[in-house]
């Protein structure tokens, strides 16, 4: 019998980050140049040898299934375990469409009968921090709670994005309020739930319709009576599910020199795939300054604070400051943007300006909304 097993949410269509998730889902999302947002998941997974991951599925879910492909770069191909891809499939004439969190669980809980695990962790696919998720598991063992769930005190003003979670003396829940207007603690859930799993089977499967885990499962368990420890995490933890918090991520990588040890090859390593492109160039008129530039991008302008992905071009006399350039994107000679996501694949005209005081998602369809053209 397997000690525990995970899985991986990565359904949801992620509507705050606008046209990024047009075509993919929000755990493809580059992060820092380099990395995907999926990649600090099954990092975390691998450094805390857990090896059986089932990834559930829903939303343009092709190129992140691409990119993860058997789990190799991630340590995670294994015969019997490793990587396993939960997508929707058709039953008694119904596509099961999930319906929320636990519903998406509930669909694939075959999987979790097959390990035959005693814990049962889930997880998100797009959240960036870096965490030995055996703490947790020795933390519900100790205290022999039915279920746990990773919680983080944030200072942020949209605090209520979150679940907000009230604890006693001895950190077991005794209230938890998915997404309030007005949240009465900064004590927030960071997605993260391990529970036993013969107390997930009697709560996916009760007679009443629970669907999501933070509207309905944790309240349910909590009107049992269940023992619910928190677990309280100190390091970074950021949850980018809206441009602005994506955008701070990046900024936060590139003000911290020792950035979640991205830099040292020690200390739980952040592992990705690569995608064996040439190397960048910084052509004859290129200037980077405190900036991370990836593969196959070619640089003839000026980068200074900002983070740029895979084969991107940056023509001479172009200037882009504290912003994010994912992949493939072509900026235009004299081009000059600053404060800004601009998003994949979008070609910038020559001679165009987008100088924000806050961030903005540059894209195809809003080009000439967020800037314009000076000739």
């Amino acid at each position: 019998m397997r000690k525990i097993i995970s899985m991986i949410l990565v359904g949801g269509k992620g509507t705050r980050l606008g046209d990024m998730t047009e075509n993919k889902a929000k755990p493809a999302i580059s992060f820092g140049g380099k990395y995907r947002l999926i990649d600090f998941t099954l990092s975390n997974l691998t450094h805390s040898h857990i090896d059986v991951c089932g990834i559930v599925t829903q939303y343009e879910p092709m190129e992140l299934m691409n990119y993860i492909g058997n789990g190799a770069s991630w340590d995670l191909d294994y015969t019997d375990g490793g990587v396993r891809f939960l997508t929707p499939y058709l039953k008694k004439e119904d596509i099961q469409w999930q319906k929320g969190t636990g519903h998406a669980v509930k669909q694939f809980f075959e999987f979790v009968k097959h390990h035959d695990a005693e814990y049962v962790m889930i997880l998100p696919g797009d959240h960036i921090y870096k965490m030995d998720y055996n703490r947790m598991i020795h933390a519900i063992e100790a205290d022999q709670s039915d279920v746990l769930i990773g919680t983080t005190r944030l200072e942020e003003t949209d605090i209520e994005r979150f679940g907000i979670v009230e604890v006693d003396d001895k950190n077991h829940i005794k209230q938890f309020v998915e997404k309030p207007n007005k949240p009465e603690s900064n004590l927030v859930s960071m997605g993260i739930y391990i529970f036993k799993t013969d107390i997930l089977e009697s709560l996916l499967f009760s007679e009443k319709e629970l669907l999501d885990f933070g509207k309905d499962i944790i309240p349910e368990a909590i009107e049992r009576n269940m023992k619910i420890l928190a677990f309280e995490f100190d390091g970074y933890w950021r949850d980018v599910g809206t441009i602005d918090s994506l955008y701070r991520a990046n900024m936060d990588m590139l003000n911290q020199a020792h950035f979640l040890g991205l830099n040292s090859s020690k200390n739980l390593p952040i592992f990705s795939r690569s995608l064996n492109l040439e190397p960048h160039m910084i052509l004859e008129n290129g200037l980077v300054q405190g900036s991370v530039i990836s593969d196959g991008c070619l640089i003839d302008g000026q980068v200074e604070h900002s983070t740029v992905a895979y084969q991107v071009h940056i023509d001479k006399d172009a200037l882009i400051k504290d912003s994010v350039v994912l992949s493939k994107v072509s900026i235009g000679t004299g081009a000059h943007i600053e404060k800004a996501i601009i998003n994949e694949g979008v070609l910038i005209p020559k001679n165009y300006r987008s100088i924000n005081q806050n961030c903005v998602l540059i894209t195809s369809h809003n080009l000439y909304e967020v800037g314009e053209i000076h000739e």
